[in-house]
């Protein structure tokens, strides 16, 4: 196949309540149009939580639909705009005081994927089998990881597990990790994009192989299917999108095939299962 044609992507995202709380605070955007996936998983008491993850969702969907110029600009008008707005909205809410949300955004332009991150939410890239996270978590035990001064294996029961040192909406300014330079991707690479109800219950090693192994479809299905086994203590959600070169159109196969679309979900939104929706590809959560 011939490397001159842009990367094509088959997608797909879910998003799961879990098996303990009752309401998904998590958001997630999944806008291939866009070349744009953000996950962000709302915290707060009663329903802040998920109030400030979809204002984050929503901004920086605004800010990718209307804006131009270079992805890292876009970005860091997008984290200023989404944390300004969700912390004006829990000033002037007094219901929603101290409300915040990790944020994880992918951002594609043609051969290449930039990372834009606040919180511990995750992004991962697998390729030839190799999972690589591409996020760094900004928590106190990751950091203490960093630094030396915990083990990996003592971060994971760590009573400190919880701690974020940083989300849009809790303070009037935000510091997000940006890429300067987009990573190159090419074909049959895996991109995941979660939050911690998956990343927190389900080793690496699983999202790997079932990343790997299945649809993308199918395996957002199957780590869901893993969390909820190993407690569902938090919402899940997780996206997976696999890089794909798009067929030659002159051949005969290519003029031969016709595309079938995805199953949609319901007019509510749900799937059979009402506690796990399918996101399309033209729609958020929200």
């Amino acid at each position: 196949m011939s490397e001159s044609r842009a990367i094509q992507w088959n997608s797909r995202a879910i998003s799961h309540v879990g098996a303990v709380r009752k309401n998904n605070e998590d958001s997630y955007l999944h806008r291939p149009d866009l070349g744009l996936w953000v996950v962000a998983d709302g915290m707060g008491g009663h329903s802040a939580g998920e109030v400030a993850s979809a204002i984050a969702a929503e901004v920086v969907r605004r800010c990718f639909f209307e804006l131009k110029g270079a992805v890292p600009d876009i970005l860091a008008t997008a984290f200023a705009a989404a944390n300004k707005a969700i912390f004006d909205y829990g000033q002037s809410h007094p219901e929603c005081a101290g409300m915040g949300t990790t944020c994880t955004v992918l951002a594609i332009r043609s051969d290449k994927v930039w990372l834009g991150h606040v919180g511990d939410s995750r992004a991962y890239l697998l390729r030839r089998g190799e999972l690589r996270q591409l996020s760094e978590d900004q928590t106190l035990v990751a950091k203490m990881v960093r630094e030396g001064t915990m083990t990996p294996a003592e971060a994971k029961t760590s009573e400190h597990n919880n701690i974020i040192l940083q989300a849009l909406g809790t303070a009037p300014e935000v510091n997000p990790d940006i890429w300067d330079d987009g990573l190159p991707l090419s074909a049959g690479d895996t991109l995941v994009l979660c939050t911690d109800g998956l990343h927190g219950l389900v080793d690496d090693v699983v999202i790997a192989e079932v990343a790997g192994r299945y649809s993308p479809t199918e395996a957002c299905q199957e780590l869901i299917r893993h969390a909820l086994q190993a407690g569902g203590h938090d919402n899940v959600s997780v996206g997976i999108f696999r890089a794909m070169t798009p067929p030659d159109p002159t051949s005969r196969a290519a003029r031969d095939t016709r595309r079938i679309p995805a199953m949609g979900t319901d007019a509510d939104g749900g799937s059979a299962d009402r506690s796990t929706r399918q996101i399309s590809a033209f729609e958020s959560q929200r």
